[in-house]
Parts: C-alpha cells; sequence; structure tokens
C-alpha cells in the first residue's frame, strides 16, 4: 500500500478506507458529490476583497493585512498550503511591520469550501501563531466544520497528488 503523506497522522483504519476508495476509483465522485464547483476568486484582488470580508466579519479588531495574493511558489505537495508571514520594513526611522497572507495557486481551481478553510487558516494566525487548542477554536468560530473541511481538503490533495484533477 502506497503511503498518504496527507493523511499520515490519521489513524490506520482512516487510511485503509481511503486506500480503499482510491483502489475502487471512488474517490473523485465521492469529492464531486460534496464539492460540484470550483470557486470563483481567481485574480489576487478578488481573494484580496474575500479575505477581507471574512478578517471584518470575525476579526474585525486584529492587525491589519497589507496583501493577500495567490502563490505559484508555494509548493503544496511539499511544503505548505498557504504562508501567513509578517514583513517588516524600514520607513525614515521607524520600523514598520506588515501582515501578508500567501494561498498557494492549485488553489485556484478547488471548491470554495476549501478556499475559505484555508483563508480562516491563515486569518488565525493573526492571533495566534501557534496551532495550538486556541488557534483551531478560532479556526472553529469562522468556519464551524473546519476539521471536516481539512479531512476532505487532504482527500482532494492526495486524489490530485496521485494525478488527478478534479475540475
Amino acid at each position: 500500500m502506497r503511503p498518504l503523506k496527507y493523511l499520515a497522522g490519521y489513524a490506520p483504519a482512516i487510511t485503509e478506507q481511503v486506500h480503499a476508495l482510491i483502489d475502487s476509483d471512488k474517490l473523485p465522485a465521492l469529492l464531486l458529490k460534496k464539492y460540484p464547483q470550483p470557486h470563483d476568486i481567481k485574480t489576487d484582488k478578488a481573494l484580496y476583497t474575500y479575505t477581507m470580508d471574512l478578517k471584518n466579519q470575525f476579526m474585525r479588531q486584529s492587525n491589519p493585512l497589507s496583501k493577500v495574493v495567490y502563490d505559484d511558489k508555494i509548493d503544496v505537495l511539499h511544503q505548505a498550503l498557504g504562508l501567513h508571514s509578517v514583513v517588516a520594513r524600514v520607513q525614515g526611522g521607524n520600523l514598520k511591520a506588515k501582515n501578508e497572507i500567501r494561498i498557494g495557486a492549485i488553489f485556484k481551481l478547488a471548491p470554495p469550501e476549501f478556499l475559505k478553510m484555508i483563508v480562516v487558516h491563515e486569518l488565525a494566525h493573526l492571533r495566534e501563531k501557534q496551532h495550538n487548542k486556541a488557534f483551531y477554536k478560532l479556526c472553529e468560530y469562522m468556519a464551524p466544520d473546519y476539521h471536516q473541511l481539512e479531512f476532505d481538503m487532504r482527500l482532494y490533495l492526495t486524489y490530485l497528488d496521485l494525478g488527478g484533477t478534479l475540475y
């Protein structure tokens, strides 16, 4: 059985079920049934607007964002889904810090629920830097089905890793 790198931390019973879905070629049908359409947020400007709407809805008091972009240099298959970074710049005699969010370009063709899950994850890093209990509580506050979406997104990435295309 081939190891499933996106599901490495899950129980063997779950990974066996996923292997069965893959072997019977039912994984794409399952994903398409739950997530029939990709989102329509294709540009960096639309992504920034979408992210700011979520931020203003759930995290109005948090630090401002200066940039939200799709980044084709983020290799989700080996590195990350998205990145939250603080860029420090010297302006005159002052040090200015700007928050930036970069989402892997592979998610331009993902279901809207997955994009929301990734944006929520990166927004949560504005308040909580570590993946701790408070971090995941904040994610669940912004997306109540966060953990199910994360699992389903891991299934989606597993399917893409096997060479499949959903949309």
